[in-house]
C-alpha cells in the first residue's frame, strides 16, 4: 500500500522503516526537515525505565509554589492559563498512586522492547553507533535525600527495573565529576542513550528514503474521504496526494489533524528547553538524571547536554531563553568544574497528553487511518516501539505491545461530532 506519514519526527520515520520491511511505499508530508523539533533538542535518553508519568502522587501540593518560581520545574505563561487551565485539571487527577501505577505498567510495555525496535532499522541504515547501552545514573544529593522519591522507585523495580543502588564512593568511582554534589546514586543497567538525536533520526529517514520513500514538503490541510475511508490527503503543496492509508506522527501538532480525521485528542505542548555546553570541561560515560534538580545530562557528540523543566504556553508564544539560561546556572551548582562559556539553547514542543501516555492505534471511524503521538518526555524511549506497533496494526497483524492503555478514544472526550 501507499501509506502518507504526517511527520518526520522520531516516531513518523520507526514507522517509515518498519512500514517499508513489509513492502510498503511510504510519502512523509512534513514542510520539515526530518529530525528537528523535539527529535532534535531532547535528552536522547534511550530508557526502559522511564516508566512514570509527569504527574506523581502529591504533585498538586507543589504547583502553587512553582507557579511563582519564574525559574520553577513548571512555569505557566500568564496569558496561557485560562486556555490550559481544564487540562492542567485532568492532568493533576491523574497524580494518585492508582493511576500513576496502572499508567506506569502500560509505559514499562511500550518502552521495554526499545532496543529491539531500534536495532533492525539502525543496521539497516548503517548507524548502530547512535544507540549506546551502557545505563543511566539516577543521582541524588544523599541516601535520605533518595527516600523522597522511594516510591516511585520502588514502582519502578515492581515491574522489574533493575537499580542497583550506589554509595557515594562506588558512585565517584563510575563517575568521577560527579563528586561534590551527590552522594547516592541508583544504577539503572538496562538503559542507554543517543549521542545525537537528531542524528538518529536522520539516519533512519535517510534510509528509508534510499528505500523508495518521497517527502512533500506541505502542510496538511484536510483530508478526502471516500466512505469510511481516506483516498487523499489535501495540502498547501499542490495537488491532493492519493494514499491507500495515513499515519498522523506530527507530534505536538498532530491535535489538529486528528479532529480532521473526527478524533478529539486533549494534547498539549510542555515546552522544554536544553543548554548544549560545546567545551564542559566536565566528563560524564552515560546519561545522568539529577533528580533533585530535574535535569537530564547526556554527554553527546556536540557537547554536554543538560534538559529539563515544563513550560505552558502553547504553539505560537516566542521563547522564554531565560529557561534555558536557568538550567546552565543549576549545571554550574552540579559540575564545579563546568565551563559553560560557549554553549547553545534551544526550546521545543513535547507533545504531552494528560496521563502522560501516548496516543497508539487506529483513527475511531477510519478504516485506514492511524494514529501516533503525545509521548511527551518519553519520544526517543518509545518512537521506534511505536511505529513497530503501527506497522502492525497497518498489517492486521496482532499487536507485540499492549495497546488498549493508548487507545485514542480513551478520554471523555471521545469521538468529535
Amino acid at each position: 500500500m501507499h501509506i502518507g506519514i504526517i511527520g518526520t519526527g522520531i516516531v513518523g520515520v520507526t514507522t517509515a522503516g518498519w512500514l517499508q520491511r513489509d513492502g510498503h511505499r511510504v510519502t512523509f508530508i512534513d514542510p520539515k526537515e526530518a529530525g528537528e523539533a523535539c527529535s532534535f533538542g531532547n535528552a536522547g535518553s534511550l530508557s526502559p525505565s522511564a516508566v512514570l508519568p509527569v504527574a506523581m502522587p502529591g504533585m498538586w501540593k507543589k504547583v502553587p509554589k512553582w507557579l511563582l518560581d519564574p525559574d520553577g520545574p513548571l512555569v505557566i505563561r500568564t496569558h496561557y492559563l485560562p486556555t490550559v487551565l481544564p487540562w492542567l485539571m485532568q492532568f493533576l487527577r491523574y497524580a494518585n498512586e492508582k493511576e500513576v501505577t496502572r499508567i506506569a505498567t502500560a509505559m514499562r510495555g511500550l518502552l521495554l522492547p526499545v532496543f529491539d525496535a531500534y536495532l533492525p532499522l539502525l543496521q539497516r541504515a548503517g548507524a548502530t553507533s547512535l544507540m549506546r547501552r551502557d545505563g543511566c545514573l539516577y543521582v541524588y544529593s544523599s541516601r535520605q535525600s533518595a527516600q523522597r522519591w522511594s516510591w516511585g522507585a520502588n514502582l519502578r523495580r515492581s515491574l522489574g527495573v533493575e537499580m542497583e543502588e550506589l554509595d557515594s564512593e562506588a558512585l565517584w568511582e563510575m563517575e568521577p565529576d560527579l563528586r561534590g554534589l551527590f552522594g547516592f546514586g541508583q544504577f539503572a543497567p538496562e538503559n542507554g542513550s543517543t549521542p545525537d538525536p537528531s542524528g538518529l533520526v536522520k539516519a533512519i529517514y535517510r534510509q528509508a528514503m534510499e528505500d523508495g520513500a518521497s517527502h512533500l514538503r506541505a502542510s496538511v490541510t484536510g483530508f478526502r474521504r471516500k466512505g469510511g475511508r481516506i483516498d487523499a490527503i489535501e495540502t498547501d503543496g499542490g495537488p491532493d496526494l492519493d494514499v491507500d492509508g495515513v499515519v498522523v506522527a506530527a507530534g505536538a501538532w498532530s491535535g489538529a489533524l486528528a479532529r480532521m480525521l473526527g478524533t478529539r485528542v486533549p494534547l498539549e505542548s510542555q515546552r522544554g528547553y536544553h543548554v548544549t555546553v560545546r567545551n564542559p570541561g566536565v566528563s560524564l560515560g552515560r546519561n545522568v538524571m539529577a533528580v533533585e534538580q530535574n535535569i537530564m545530562v547526556n554527554p553527546m557528540s556536540m557537547g554536554l547536554r543538560l534538559a529539563g523543566t515544563v513550560e505552558l504556553a502553547g504553539l505560537k508564544a516566542p521563547p522564554n531563553y531565560r529557561r534555558a539560561e536557568s538550567l546552565l546556572s543549576v549545571g554550574k551548582t552540579m559540575f564545579p568544574k563546568l565551563n559553560g562559556a560557549d554553549y547553545s539553547a534551544w526550546m521545543g514542543h513535547r507533545p504531552c497528553m494528560p496521563d502522560s501516555m501516548p496516543v497508539i492505534g487506529a483513527a475511531p471511524g477510519v478504516e485506514n487511518a492511524w494514529l501516533g503521538f503525545g509521548h511527551g518526555h518519553v519520544g526517543m524511549c518509545g518512537g521506534a516501539t511505536t511505529g513497530r506497533e503501527i506497522a502492525n496494526l497497518v498489517a492486521g497483524r496482532a499487536p507485540l505491545v499492549d495497546l488498549a492503555p493508548f487507545r485514542p478514544d480513551r478520554f471523555r472526550f471521545g469521538r468529535a461530532a
